[in-house]
């Protein structure tokens, strides 16, 4: 008489179940794991940027934005990290 876990490991759900896990990791590390893309940095005068694009371009950086922040605190830690171009000597 066969036991639960000899009519477990006869299952074809559970080979089905395997598969779609072998087929799950297959295309994730194909793709490379980013299926979306990431979205791209805001532009213009940060003082025009949605809290939700300050918070996006502070997260980008590691500049982990703190949850309580005011915007005006975030925009000022946005442009104390801002890379100011360089003017070419002329």
């Amino acid at each position: 008489m066969p036991t639960p876990l000899d009519r477990a490991l006869n299952s074809k759900n559970l080979l089905l179940g395997f598969a779609g896990m072998v087929t799950a990791v297959a295309a994730i590390s194909i793709w490379g794991g980013d299926v979306l893309p990431a979205q791209a940095d805001p532009t213009g005068d940060p003082e025009n940027w949605t809290l939700d694009e300050i918070t996006r371009w502070l997260r980008a950086r590691g500049l982990l934005p703190n949850e309580q922040a005011t915007r005006e605190e975030l925009l000022e830690r946005v442009k104390a990290n801002l890379r100011i171009p360089r003017k070419s000597a002329a």
